[in-house]
């Protein structure tokens, strides 16, 4: 229909100029039938894509959607108000659907929100390579995760994942928890050591070491020593050394910024390829910090193949498994290399924030935590340096098990992911024309009160502790299908690493939670409505997350 608006104001064009209405040259020259054309198809098509296409033409003008809103904009002023995700939970909870919503974005651009299993996985499973993020999105992402897997789309998708699925296997994954807990250990002392020199400042009446301290960054620095590790073979030093090249670069340019937040409205509507051409700040600072990280992923390349080259026995990370695939090239490594280094560690470091934050919330959780901790677990700080441990410890912590996976289900590191029609297809029956931009929103899916029940946006660990021997629910917590945790996605292009992750994070969470205590340093967010919250990559706090830390003893 839009193609039969500009062919019809191109033949109206052209009969105004046949039927002398807009005089040629000589008499007025060409410049002025030109800007009077130019301006009446830009604006027709303008009326059309903003108006009568949403509001008239639409074949999914019929689903149901919120119906407040500009009559111009849509439901662009809720989305600009709220964190990312919050307004698809309030629409997925009070917006009577059978799996699709249909909302409006700036300028009235559709928006297909998907809230069913069964829609969910016709996106993600049956239908997924119909389904790729747009190319925009593709673009602005690649500028700092590289166009490794996450971005690689159709058959080559298919050959990456497959090359490197070894380095994530079951049994490898396992044997990797004895490096989580040693970084994890050298984190906790790490910090200790600071808020004991802080409280050596101020003393505590009570003789405890105290100190309010920004957890995202201390998350960020042992989660990118952790990828550094057991992804790529280097240990960067981020935890003894937070003025660490890379551990600045990632903290600069994953910091919130008003630019930021402006280029990516306008990313909306203008070519991405176009904006990274502006001469602005934030552009600069994100072709400086991909230079940076481009040249570290080089660096390890070229080390790891003068061991190969060497004969020297070769490990089990994603970088060897990558080389000793033969598929990729030198350049195609970089970016597989910054997809694993960006996403391995702020997903991870996004989910420790909101644990610290979510356990300082609810103090009778944390104790109960704490206690199954030092039940269960060596101490850190034992005169031998502290004993390793295995999965099988980490796996038998059922409390431990149940707060990890409430915090990824109540704060999803990644709230929205957006997919785009390849092609004309459907969903559930219903056609979708290609170009429709579709939302899929773990932040609402993970709260839907129709998946979890009506405590679904309570953050209630205990849904995934069994009620009865041989319950079968709490694997789920006690949702009635697997897609309604979306944390991971589902299907051929779910997270590779989600089992590194989830190892990663209990390691961590068990060892922040057996040394200190963690309390509201602002006692305000106890209402998790006053938390600013940053849009980008993941979802954490746009002023940071600072925390009282109580050293505890006897562990």
């Amino acid at each position: 229909m839009g193609a039969l608006i500009r062919t019809g104001t191109s033949l109206l064009g052209a009969y105004l100029l046949a039927s002398g209405t807009l005089r040629l040259w000589p008499e007025s020259g060409m410049v002025r039938p030109f800007m009077v054309l130019w301006v009446l198809q830009f604006f027709s098509s303008l009326a059309w894509s903003i108006v009568f296409y949403p509001k008239f033409f639409s074949p999914l003008r019929h689903l149901p959607g919120p119906r407040d809103g500009s009559f111009f904009m849509g439901q662009f002023a809720d989305i600009r108000r709220y964190p990312t995700g919050v307004p698809q939970i309030k629409w997925a909870n009070s917006i009577p659907n059978d799996g699709i919503i249909r909302y409006l974005s700036l300028f009235n651009m559709e928006r297909l929100l998907i809230t069913s299993p069964k829609a969910l996985a016709e996106v993600l499973t049956t239908k997924n390579y119909e389904f790729q993020k747009p190319s925009n999105v593709r673009f602005n992402l690649g500028r700092l995760l590289g166009v490794g897997l996450l971005l690689a789309e159709g058959d080559e998708h298919k050959a990456q994942r497959r090359k490197l699925l070894p380095a994530f296997g079951f049994r490898h994954v396992k044997n990797l928890y004895p490096i989580f807990w040693s970084k994890s250990r050298e984190c906790v002392e790490a910090m200790t050591k600071e808020v004991q020199l802080e409280a050596g400042k101020n003393p505590a009446a009570d003789g405890k070491a105290t100190a309010v301290m920004e957890v995202g960054s201390w998350a960020s620095r042992v989660t990118l020593d952790i990828i550094g590790v057991t992804g790529l073979g280097r240990d960067f030093g981020a935890i003894a050394n937070p003025s660490n090249e890379l551990n600045q670069t990632y903290q600069k340019v994953f910091k919130p910024t008003r630019q930021a937040q402006i280029l990516g409205i306008l990313q909306l509507i203008l070519p991405a390829r176009l904006l990274d051409l502006l001469p602005v700040k934030r552009n600069h600072d994100v072709h400086s910090a991909a230079h940076i990280i481009r040249a570290t992923c080089a660096d390890l390349i070229r080390e790891k193949r003068q061991r190969q080259a060497l004969k020297e026995p070769t490990d089990l990370d994603i970088l060897s498994v990558a080389l000793e695939s033969g598929y990729f090239s030198d350049e195609n490594l970089v970016d597989q290399l910054m997809t694993f280094l960006a996403a391995g560690h702020e997903t991870t470091a996004s989910a420790m924030t909101w644990a610290v934050y979510l356990l300082a919330r609810h103090p009778e959780m944390q104790t109960r935590l704490r206690a199954e901790v030092r039940e269960r677990l060596p101490s850190i700080s034992e005169a031998d340096g502290g004993k390793t441990i295995s999965s099988f410890d980490i796996d038998n912590m059922p409390y431990l098990n149940a707060v990890c996976n409430e915090v990824l289900r109540y704060y999803s590191p990644v709230p929205l992911t957006l997919r785009e029609a390849a092609v004309d297809t459907t969903i559930q029956g219903q056609f979708i024309p290609k170009g429709t931009h579709v939302m899929l929103s773990p932040w609402a899916v993970n709260k839907s009160e129709s998946l979890w029940g009506p405590d679904a946006r309570e953050f209630n660990p205990d849904r995934w502790i069994p009620k009865f021997e041989g319950d079968k629910n709490a694997a789920s917590g006690g949702a009635a299908s697997n897609y309604a945790f979306m944390t991971f996605l589902h299907g051929p292009r779910s997270c590779i690493g989600q089992a590194f992750a989830k190892g990663e994070f209990a390691c961590l969470v068990a060892a922040w939670v057996g040394r200190f205590g963690f309390e509201l340093h602002d006692k305000s967010l106890v209402d998790e409505t006053k938390i600013q919250i940053k849009g980008g990559i993941t979802a954490r706090p746009s002023n940071g997350m600072f925390i009282k830390v109580t050293v505890l003893d006897g562990w």
